[in-house]
């Protein structure tokens, strides 16, 4: 059996901006819902610059650490809740989400949030993780947090707000670049290697 290689990448911005976001695509349920929460940050370029027209994908598990499988992340109703979220920065480079605390997904393990993030120049997308900070001993069992230097393992882990919001900031590039995650077989960006 042949091993396959991945395509080369093309640039994945600017013309993004005019296809991809949809109506409330940042809500992953309705402000204001019970247990709902803003997380929200800033993308920044190597020279510490906000990037204005980058675009965040997030998946995630329900407050329970349940994997969902509704359909509706494009056509919002307001209530359905798919895990699924979106979010173009602003020319600040701020995001925002209104989603819910991600439970874990298996009994012990850290909860977390999966990031995609598009960026003009970027040859392809860039994959991390959003972690929780709340729980220690499950963030020091994580795999991919355990093999990361303790400096590195900061990049990953959100901050919490006073009003129970996260906020977490991503590095494309330079002094705390963010933890990017490497595919075998594929460049995603610069990799916990």
């Amino acid at each position: 059996m042949s091993k396959l290689t991945a395509t080369p990448g093309q640039t994945v911005g600017p013309f993004y901006g005019y296809a991809l976001p949809y109506e409330k695509d940042r809500e992953l349920l309705a402000p204001g819902s019970p247990g709902s929460i803003r997380v929200q940050g800033t993308v920044y370029d190597g020279a510490g610059h906000p990037v204005p027209d980058a675009i965040l994908e997030i998946w995630q598990p329900d407050s329970d650490g349940n994997i969902v499988r509704r359909t509706g992340s494009l056509v919002r109703d307001g209530y359905t809740f798919t895990g699924f979220g979106r979010s173009a920065v602003g020319n600040t480079g701020v995001y925002t989400f209104t989603t819910v605390n991600p439970g874990p997904t298996e009994p012990g393990a850290a909860a977390f949030i999966s990031v995609a993030v598009f960026a003009r120049g970027l040859m392809n997308r860039l994959f991390t993780r959003l972690y929780l900070p709340e729980n220690e001993e499950a963030l020091a069992k994580d795999p991919l947090l355990s093999s990361l230097d303790p400096e590195r393992r900061k990049t990953l882990i959100a901050r919490r707000d006073p009003d129970g919001g996260l906020t977490w900031d991503i590095r494309l590039q330079g002094e705390g670049e963010t933890v990017f995650l490497d595919f075998e077989g594929t460049r995603a960006g610069s990799a916990a290697q």
